[in-house]
């Protein structure tokens, strides 16, 4: 049979109908086919941004490869000539499958093969692209048999761009948070199967071989459905891999990945697999970021803690009495409700999240400091490294002439600034970038076993000059060793580095540059 015979062009009368139940069935298909498209490049793009850094260069390079893999697909329909309905189902199975189960090949790739991420990672996208970008062509040729071109189209794209809407709210809001990134991919490919299901059955007057198709949905469904329940057991089975750890607790939030490990080292916190801290270690870090600037400042009475939802900076500033108040700024409520809730974990803080004294805000810093009226003696900025512009704005020119507003004339900022003997060039450029304020920028550093050399920036109004004291209790710094932090050998001196401004973040390329040499850092 010809395809003129399959696809014949509609009349007048057709359209008077008014739609027949096939071209609901088929709308409806896009809606879902579309919603599961959507998905699929999210899940890639994000899962990439996770694991490689750079969100903007990820989600960019990951979405142009899909559409241009969409352009390959609609390119090839034009080859499918017979038989729209049997194409368009196997074309569903397919996409199913790879889609549905992309983010879980990604995970263990990224656990097992790092090597071969980036190579799977774009091949994925690319078939998945291609076989999305054959769906759409094939549903309007199906759909040509009943429904005038100009509604054709129109109700394509309504129902197209409709399915694509409600996945761009959904998945960071509901899909993710709830289900997590593989039993999402996964459920979408139930979905995809499940179009290819309902299309068997429109269409089981037209297919040949019936029988065959149909094991074959059922197939797809059963192997998805399995992954589906055991989920878990992928997302164990890969992060047990890359964290070497036993995993004791691990959770996706709208913001990042969160997983804590216990091991040798103790507890060890990751956001995103970068190291936040060990356990084994912390007091080094922690103590190193907080009582230089604290102890200098004299009588410290209120201080804003910005990032650091584990609570150790908070449970560094609490052993100063004068202190009267702590603002804690955390963009995600579920590290501070984590650590504040979580036994085990909230030890490790010594209980500070429940302190009277502490004051939990969740929400952005970069907001918090533009719309807050309050002034500060002490700022502690704890915040991840530079891994992506979203956190790299918190290192910009911009950020830290809100944080000047809000310092006390004598008082102080210090700013975790990573390694300057790893990424020597991006220390010294958030240096020269708090400097570009009119704030005076002192450096420091200390040994952190768990992250090597580590380096902080104390900011103030005036020149900074050592303590007299520090508090009791101690397990790392002590006054006649405090003046060694504050001088920097020859391989981590001083180089030229450019000021890092929202317009350029030129600290996120640098970055990137320094430590992609460096296999596992942490952040």
């Amino acid at each position: 049979m010809s395809e003129a015979a399959l696809d014949p062009a509609p009349g007048p009368s057709a359209a008077a109908r008014g739609p027949q139940p096939v071209e609901i069935a088929l709308l409806a298909s896009v809606f879902v086919v579309a919603a599961c498209g959507l998905v699929y490049e999210l899940s890639a793009a994000a899962l990439s941004s996770y694991l490689l850094g750079d969100s903007v260069l990820q989600f960019s390079t990951i979405i142009g490869t899909y559409l241009f893999a969409m352009g390959v697909g609609s390119w090839l329909s034009r080859y499918f000539e017979r038989q729209l309905p049997a194409h368009f189902l196997r074309i569903e199975l397919m996409v199913a499958l790879v889609g549905g189960a992309l983010p879980a090949l990604l995970f263990i790739a990224n656990a097992y093969i790092p090597g071969a991420f980036r190579l799977l990672l774009y091949g994925l996208v690319l078939v998945v692209g291609t076989l999305v970008g054959l769906e759409i062509p094939l549903v309007m040729r199906i759909l040509r048999r009943n429904v005038m071109l100009k509604d054709l189209v129109s109700q394509v794209l309504t129902f197209d761009y409709l399915g694509a809407l409600a996945v761009s709210v959904a998945f960071p809001l509901l899909l993710v948070p709830q289900l997590g990134m593989i039993r999402t991919g996964l459920l979408f490919g139930l979905m995809n199967a499940a179009v290819a299901l309902w299309a068997l059955w429109l269409f089981r007057h037209e297919l040949r071989r019936v029988g065959a198709h149909a094991l074959a949905c059922a197939l797809a469904l059963a192997a998805l459905a399995a992954a589906f329940v055991f989920a878990g057991h992928i997302t164990t089975l890969a992060e047990d891999k890359f964290y070497q750890d036993r995993i004791v607790f691990s959770e996706s939030s709208p913001y990042q990945r969160i997983v804590v490990t216990r091991g040798g080292a103790g507890h060890r916190l990751f956001l995103n697999g970068n190291l936040q801290f060990a356990e084994r270690d912390e007091y080094r870090y922690h103590e190193a970021l907080v009582h230089p600037a604290m102890a200098a400042q004299g009588a410290p009475k209120k201080v804003a803690v910005l990032g650091g939802g584990d609570g150790m900076a908070v449970r560094e500033i609490l052993k100063y009495a004068s202190v009267e108040s702590i603002t804690l700024v955390e963009l995600d409520p579920n590290m501070t409700r984590l650590f504040s809730e979580h036994e085990t974990l909230a030890a490790l803080n010594a209980g500070a999240l429940k302190s009277p004294k502490v004051r939990i805000v969740n929400t952005d810093a970069f907001q918090w400091l533009q719309q807050t009226g309050d002034m500060f003696d002490v700022i502690v900025v704890d915040f991840p490294d530079p891994t992506n512009f979203a956190i790299g704005k918190l290192y910009t020119n911009s950020f830290y002439a809100l944080l000047d507003k809000r310092l006390a004339a004598s008082g102080y900022a210090v700013i975790q600034t990573t390694s300057p003997l790893i990424a020597r060039k991006s220390f010294w450029t958030v240096v020269a970038t708090v400097e570009s304020v009119g704030l005076v920028a002192t450096p420091y550093h200390a040994h952190v076993p768990s992250f090597g050399e580590w380096g902080f920036v104390v900011a103030g109004r005036r020149p900074y000059r050592l303590p007299q004291a520090l508090p009791e209790g101690l397990r790392f710094l002590t006054l006649p060793a405090l003046p060694q932090l504050f001088e920097f050998p020859r391989d981590m001196a001083r180089v030229p580095a450019e000021v890092n401004r929202l317009s350029n973040q030129t600290l996120v390329t640098t970055y990137e540059q320094e430590w992609g040499k460096v296999v596992g850092h942490g952040g």
